[in-house]
Formats: C-alpha cells, structure tokens, sequence
C-alpha cells in the first residue's frame, strides 16, 4: 500500500493525504503482514501483534464502482483496518499454500464506515495549515 495517493485541502489551506482503493468486485484484496507480525512456522501461520503503521491515523477511501450516482464509499483511518485485520486474520494453516498471507475486506465488513465523510472534514479541521 502506497503511503497516499491524494491530496484534500480546504479554503484555509488545511491539508491532508488520503489512501484511495477502487474495486469493481466482491472483495478489497491485501497482504496480512501489511498489518500484522505473522511468523510462519513449519507451514503454520501464527500471528504475533500488529505491525508498526507508518501513519496508522491515514485517511483512507475505499469505494465499490458500481454505476453512475450508485458507487459506494467508505471512510475510515488505517488503524481501523488494521484493527479489522486483527480480529479477522487467525493465522493457522492455509489449506493450499502454507506460505500464503492473502487476506481481503469485504464491503460489509466496512458498514459503519459508509459514507463517514464527517471524517474527512474533522481531519482537516485540525491539520496544519500549509
């Protein structure tokens, strides 16, 4: 995951970076170890905590393309997909291929994020001006 991929800004010169992730499919795809210290041990996942974030704080918008005026988006901090992360990713053996740290997020999942853009406008607020 890059580090942001745009820039918000309001009148007075307030400024924030924001991760965006598209989707046309079911599913948000990603790498487990992205989020959490995984060590794998004769083909057994065990997960060991959550990695250090570079900016756990990230503004991120995920959207779900859909048609014209139907696409759906969801508002939250990378934190929060990490903390998703740690409840859903148990580690374990992965039936096909041990070494495989494939985890995915599903639209649902994000429900109390959908169109949370209050957050947007909270983050600038109270970043410094530029």
């Amino acid at each position: 995951m890059p580090t942001f991929d745009l820039v918000a800004a309001d009148v007075l010169g307030h400024a924030i970076p924001i991760q965006v992730k598209a989707i046309n499919g079911p599913s948000w795809q990603f790498r487990a170890n992205a989020f959490l210290n995984i060590e794998i041990v004769d083909g057994e996942q065990k997960v060991k905590g959550k990695v250090a974030l570079p900016d756990p704080e990230l503004v991120c918008i995920f959207v779900v393309i859909k048609t014209r005026g139907a696409d759906e988006f969801y508002i939250f901090r990378l934190r929060d997909l990490q903390d998703h992360f740690a409840l859903k990713y148990t580690g374990g053996r992965r039936p096909r291929n041990p070494q495989s740290l494939h985890c995915a997020v599903w639209p649902v999942e994000l429900a109390p994020f959908r169109d949370n853009w209050g957050l947007v406008d909270s983050t600038l607020r109270h970043a410094a001006p530029t």
